[in-house]
């Protein structure tokens, strides 16, 4: 803890927590790709030429540059002809407007779900979570500039890159759980990795970081203020040198100096750990109204009301995964969560998904009508099937990890 009360500078002053190591192991080999961009892609993703450098703008601000299926399936093939090219070392990914992206465009799988259209969210969470490997096994260095509203996969495809510039504009969160969703898009990989039971936290309560907080519990690796991103960016526009170490000096000679507040969620973790700690939902929940009744912390009970709004069989699903996930490489984490993402879209089990994205985004009553209704009423047996093999006829998510990382 005194680590995270400290003054924050840049990516020095804090220590890393392993989430993703800034050392690319260069046996991996690019792959080989020839393809032609459709104009609704050029749209959707601006790119800026520089002079060791490519940029990739994420371009739907007025949907938050959230991510559909040309988004995802363009961005993987733009970054694997960058990553063949000699000409430029490093890449730069942003967003227009105030988010860097909001995440999957999930009132868009909702209407293709009850279009009878499943075969076309597949096709997106398998570009998605390809695109996400890719990140994760990327040879060149890689700077996301998460300046606003980084919320679910608007995160995941970020987080896997060499350097997560965060602002004071940057406002971080998995709200999976509340849409009948689970954190997904590698986010079961590095919410599992956060200090202590931080990771569980975020993930079944939604709770929002921002940028300072990002960087204390090494989500970020460096802090710039909003008003100062177009000199770093003028800078990284300017650098000859493409070294993680060279990028990473420059980020940090802009970076600001700032301070953990005394309200962060940083400074419960003595309490995160030792309520979220526990092996089911309920215990977890049992834990936190017993801290509230002795302390009144008001912080109790906010988290105990987002548990008690978010889909009981997704915290379930969501708590099970992110448990599996703490020791497992990011191509396992991304075939699980494949696994629980046509789950949720398939409505074998429940509709929760659907009914979630329907009650705050579509007709937005923000009165979801759960089922099962309560966490007594979600058997063991329906969170197994979430995690269970797809079947003959399913075929499982398949990534090249034979080709991008031959050493394993």
């Amino acid at each position: 803890m005194q680590g995270l009360r400290r003054v924050l500078c840049g990516a020095t002053s804090i220590p890393r927590f392993g989430i993703f190591s800034q050392e690319r192991t260069y046996l991996a080999q690019p792959i080989q790709t020839h393809h032609h961009y459709h104009h609704d892609f050029q749209d959707l993703v601006l790119v800026e030429g520089r002079a060791d450098s490519r940029a990739a703008i994420l371009n739907r601000p007025l949907s938050l540059n959230s991510l559909n299926l040309p988004m995802v399936d363009g961005l993987k093939k733009l970054y694997q002809s960058w990553e063949e090219n000699s000409d430029f070392g490093f890449v730069i990914m942003k967003g227009s407007g105030r988010a860097f992206s909001s995440g999957a465009d999930v009132v868009d799988l909702y209407r293709l779900i009850n279009e009878g259209k499943v075969e076309e969210c597949k096709s997106f969470f398998r570009a998605l979570y390809n695109f996400v490997y890719l990140m994760g096994s990327y040879l060149k260095p890689h700077v996301a500039i998460l300046d606003g509203i980084t919320m679910g996969a608007g995160a995941g495809v970020a987080i896997p890159g060499t350097f997560r510039v965060v602002t004071d504009k940057t406002v971080f969160c998995h709200p999976e759980t509340q849409l009948g969703f689970h954190p997904d898009a590698g986010a079961s990989f590095y919410l599992s990795r956060l200090p202590g039971y931080l990771g569980e936290y975020l993930a079944l309560t939604g709770d929002k970081l921002n940028g300072v907080e990002m960087i204390g519990c090494g989500l970020g690796t460096h802090y710039l203020l909003n008003a100062r991103l177009s000199l770093i960016e003028e800078r990284l526009g300017t650098l000859m040198a493409d070294t993680p170490n060279s990028i990473g000096n420059s980020l940090a000679q802009y970076g600001d100096l700032v301070y953990l507040d005394k309200r962060s969620v940083l400074h419960k973790l003595d309490i995160i750990d030792k309520c979220f700690s526990h092996d089911s939902v309920e215990e977890i929940v049992d834990a936190l109204e017993k801290v509230a009744a002795e302390s009144h912390d008001e912080w109790c009970y906010c988290a105990l009301k987002k548990l008690k709004e978010a889909s009981p069989l997704s915290l379930k699903v969501t708590l099970q995964s992110i448990r599996d996930s703490r020791f497992q490489p990011l191509d396992k984490c991304l075939a699980q969560e494949y696994r629980i993402s046509l789950n949720c879209i398939s409505k074998g089990v429940s509709d929760d998904f659907c009914e979630g994205v329907r009650a705050r985004l579509v007709d937005k009553d923000f009165a979801p009508k759960w089922d099962p209704p309560s966490l007594g009423d979600v058997s063991k047996d329906m969170v197994d099937s979430y995690f269970s093999p797809l079947g003959e006829f399913e075929p499982e998510l398949e990534l090249p990890v034979a080709l991008r990382e031959p050493y394993m």
